[in-house]
This record gives structure tokens, C-alpha cells and sequence, in this order.
């Protein structure tokens, strides 16, 4: 198992001989912490896919660290992409473009188009910054498994798979970026994010269309991606002393989430050794 190195300058140096290797090293961005690799290499990539068990056919995000940079993917560059780039870029917004054809298809997932974007975290942007070219770089979790927002994330789900983990402290905004494609004629919202459509049609003056997740291979759009491994029942005040009951039973720890402060879960709570949250606003 791998250990967390704090993202010093002399860990930044380390990494980046790494990645020119074809090595994976795991890195802080805003949203998630990302598993890397060297983008133009596609034995590099592959070993993303092997290390996170993630189906090859799914496409990896490239992260780039200039604007300019995206001449080095993308085939065309319309002038939607430019305006979301400056208004969004750093940050946590995604875009879609048609791939140069040295682009590896192992990035890709097989398509035509090419993910871009670029983060907006001192790490990420300095490790990008010394390296000098893309970094593919998907969350750094196992396959369906929720997205690490933390160093030790990382080292608890991948910590045999990487060659480094670059601790940058915990992520700012927690959820993967929002993905629109431009490679078409018409704007798609691939992906929600933190970034809202709302403010993508704002920037773009025009309407930004939707796709179901049916008809697309983007991360973090599974079912049962952001679903928790402990088990979790909805149910009512009145059902809840019969479920306690049976659980208690069963000699399970259990914890209540309830919009209501209810005195009379208190009994229970004593005789169950419950963990009982009050959420208000």
C-alpha cells in the first residue's frame, strides 16, 4: 500500500517523474480527488481502467492547464467552448469537443470527441504546470464506488494501485464537474454538476439541450454511484419503533435522520444505543 505524500513542491517533481513514466499518481482538483496518467499514453491510460475496474469503453476527462492547451486535443475549437473556458476555466465545468487523431483512443473510450478541462486547485494546476501536457484523471475510486474527496480516500480504496498520493487536503466542491458537449451542433448537458445549466445558457445565449444517461458513457452517472454501502430505509414516524425493534434484534447500530425533533424517539434511542441527527434549516 501506497502512502500519502503532502503535495510539497519536491511531491510535485516526484509525481510528474512518475506520470513520464507511464505511472499513476493520484491528485487534489476542486470536485474529487483524480486518478492520473499520462494522457498520451496509452498504456498509461489502460492502467486506469485496470486499476479502478472501469469498463475501457467509458471516456476519461483530460486535464489540461492553459486554455491554449486545448489546440492540443481538439480539432476545432468553436467559439461556444472559448467563452465557457474563460468564464468557467479554472474550475469545475467539463466541454466536449471532436479529437485531434493522435489523441489516444484508450482516452476517449473509442468515441471521436475528447473531455477537457481544467481544474481549479493549486496542486492540480501545479502538477499540470510541471508536467506540461494532459492528464487523464477520472475519480480515484473503484468502479461505481463513491468519488474520493480526501487523500485517504484514495489510500483506503486504490492504495495498492498507486504510485503516489498527492494530499492537497480535502476537495472544495465534492462532486464530479458538470460535462457539456459541444461537439455537435446543438449544446448538451451530459453531466450536472456544480455548475448549473442555468448559468451555461447565461454565458452561451442559448439553450443548452439535455440527453438521458441512457445514451451516454460519462462518469459518474451510475445508478449506484453516489449510493452509500450502508443499507438505508425510508420510513415513517409510526413505522419507525416496529423497524427498531426488529433491528435491535439484530444487534445493529442504527442511525435516524429526521426533519423533526420528536422527544419521543428518545426512549428508543436510549434502549437502542442510536445515533439520532436533528436536520433543520
Amino acid at each position: 500500500m501506497k502512502s500519502i505524500v503532502t503535495a510539497d513542491k519536491k511531491a510535485i517533481v516526484k509525481a510528474v517523474e512518475l506520470l513520464k513514466q507511464g505511472r499513476l499518481v493520484a491528485f487534489p482538483t476542486e470536485t474529487v480527488y483524480g486518478l492520473g496518467a499520462d494522457a498520451s499514453n496509452s498504456n498509461a491510460v489502460k492502467q486506469i481502467f485496470a486499476a479502478k475496474g472501469r469498463p475501457e469503453n467509458h471516456p476519461l476527462i483530460v486535464h489540461i492547464g492553459s486554455i491554449e492547451q486545448l489546440n492540443d486535443w481538439a480539432l476545432s475549437i468553436p467559439s461556444a467552448a472559448l467563452r465557457l473556458a474563460k468564464r468557467f476555466w479554472p474550475g469545475p465545468l467539463t466541454i466536449i469537443l471532436k479529437k485531434r487523431p493522435e489523441v489516444p483512443l484508450a482516452v476517449t473510450g473509442g468515441q471521436d470527441t475528447v473531455a477537457l478541462r481544467i481544474p481549479n486547485n493549486p496542486v492540480a494546476l501545479s502538477l499540470l504546470k510541471s508536467f506540461g501536457g494532459g492528464i487523464a484523471a477520472p475519480s480515484a475510486n473503484r468502479f461505481k464506488h463513491i468519488s474520493p474527496t480526501s487523500a485517504r480516500h484514495v489510500l483506503e480504496e486504490l492504495g495498492s494501485e498507486v504510485d503516489l498520493i498527492l494530499d492537497g487536503g480535502s476537495c472544495s466542491v465534492g462532486v464530479e464537474s458538470t460535462i457539456i458537449d459541444l461537439s455537435g451542433s446543438q449544446p448538451r448537458l451530459l453531466r450536472p454538476g456544480h455548475i448549473t445549466i442555468t448559468e451555461l445558457e447565461a454565458v452561451l445565449q442559448t439553450e443548452v439541450g439535455r440527453i438521458s444517461t441512457s445514451e451516454i458513457r460519462s462518469p459518474g452517472m451510475m445508478e449506484v454511484h453516489y449510493a452509500p454501502v450502508t443499507p438505508a430505509w425510508l420510513c415513517t414516524m409510526q413505522q419507525l419503533p416496529a423497524m427498531l425493534e426488529k433491528l435491535s434484534k439484530k444487534n445493529k447500530t442504527v442511525g435516524i435522520l429526521s426533519y423533526k425533533y420528536q422527544p419521543e424517539l428518545l426512549l428508543h434511542l436510549k434502549f437502542h444505543f442510536l445515533f439520532y441527527f436533528y436536520l433543520f434549516y
